[in-house]
């Protein structure tokens, strides 16, 4: 009889236990009930049903979108323990998030909380503390059209996916991974000491970015990373790109030219080289020591050395004049990150 009543209990749990004017459900299948996404509306004037950000972001549920309407908003922003959360801004001409107390404005994650499947876009970060944005512990980060001024870092982070950003302005390193899996497509990145650094155990895909006027290398890859490096125009940095520790690196269709030196490759790293197109001012190809020394023997047979061709590189308009000899190199249809001036738009 017990073993019935205990039965008959479970069942009145799982499809719903009425008393007075409250009807109280339990799934089934241990799911919650549906939320419907919705969308808050963040305003400085008082439009919206929020001033602040954090406070949006603090009662948004899985898929709901926060909508960031014009404005400077003096505020650190954090965002864990979500789901599928959107941020959109008004433009990053329109909206800046300026920070407040903390090093580094904007965090995605904190340990030992994550957050998965975050989307932020169409606003700009600025730094504090030399830190400008942190993703942490997290996977499904989407940054795009996004402008970050000073650092950003990502640890232990996986399928991040950084899209048209434009990231400058850190006096140490511009993007760092450690630990991560990301993807960087049509990106600028500028004016940093360093442009990208990927580092521990990180797995990083570089396509069709601009890195330009870092004080050091444009790109290192470091440790026990993979990198792959396709269609990126790397100019007018201290150095192109640097393959150090024990890296793997896959690197085609790169303009690394303007800078002062082009690839240094390490003993213990290897780095493939394919269809890359080379114009530094000390030399192209070096192997890392105390100090680099020249080693013209690491060049591909496909790579090609000599001027790209640009229509203004003194102006930072790297696109390829009609008679470069980087259009349809091999495979490609162009090197470098830019499509020449005759390319169909």
């Amino acid at each position: 009889m017990r073993i019935l009543m205990s039965r008959i209990g479970l069942a009145m749990l799982l499809l719903g236990v009425i008393g007075g004017d409250r009807i109280t459900w339990a799934i089934p299948d241990g799911k919650p009930p549906s939320h419907e996404p919705r969308t808050l509306v963040v305003a400085l004037d008082g439009s919206g049903q929020y001033r602040s950000i954090q406070e949006a972001i603090d009662e948004a549920g899985k898929g709901d979108t926060v909508r960031v309407k014009a404005g400077a908003y003096s505020e650190d922003v954090t965002i864990h323990s979500k789901q599928r959360v959107k941020l959109i801004g008004d433009g990053m001409d329109r909206v800046t998030i300026l920070g407040r107390d903390r090093v580094g404005v904007f965090h995605i994650g904190k340990w030992p909380y994550g957050a998965t499947d975050i989307e932020i876009s169409g606003v700009t970060i600025n730094e504090h503390g030399g830190h400008s944005m942190g993703i942490f512990n997290g996977r499904g980060i989407v940054l795009r059209e996004v402008r970050i001024k000073g650092m950003l870092f990502g640890q232990q982070v996986r399928d991040v996916r950084i899209e048209r950003c434009v990231i400058g302005g850190s006096e140490t390193t511009g993007v760092q991974f450690a630990d991560s899996q990301a993807t960087l497509v049509d990106n600028l990145i500028h004016d940093n000491d360093h442009g990208v650094m990927i580092a521990g155990k990180s797995e990083v895909r570089l396509e069709r970015n601009v890195i330009t006027r870092s004080l050091f290398e444009g790109v290192v890859v470091t440790d026990s990373a993979k990198a792959f490096l396709r269609s990126n125009t790397i100019v007018k940095n201290g150095g192109g790109a640097a393959f150090l520790g024990t890296s793997r690196s896959e690197v085609a269709g790169n303009i690394v030219g303007l800078n002062q030196v082009g690839f240094v490759v390490g003993p213990s790293s290897a780095a493939t080289l394919s269809y890359n197109a080379l114009y530094n001012s000390q030399g192209d190809y070096w192997k890392s020591g105390s100090p680099n020394v020249p080693a013209p023997e690491l060049k591909a047979d496909s790579d090609l050395v000599g001027d790209p061709g640009f229509v203004d590189p003194g102006h930072d308009d790297f696109r390829l004049r009609a008679d470069s000899p980087l259009v349809r190199v091999g495979t490609f249809a162009y090197l470098g990150a830019v499509a020449p001036v005759n390319a169909a738009p």
